[in-house]
């Protein structure tokens, strides 16, 4: 596995712990949900 695909992992693992949703994060942040949503899926 490499280390890019780990940090997906690991995001989607801890927002869904945390019980947030792609939108709840991204306001969070500061971003627009597609962000969120390419990062999640490699597409960044």
């Amino acid at each position: 596995m490499t280390k890019e695909c780990a940090m997906r992992i690991h995001m989607i693992n801890r927002r869904k712990q945390l019980g947030l949703t792609q939108d709840e994060v991204a306001e969070l942040v500061g971003v627009n949900r597609n962000t969120i949503s390419s990062y999640e899926t490699g597409k960044l």
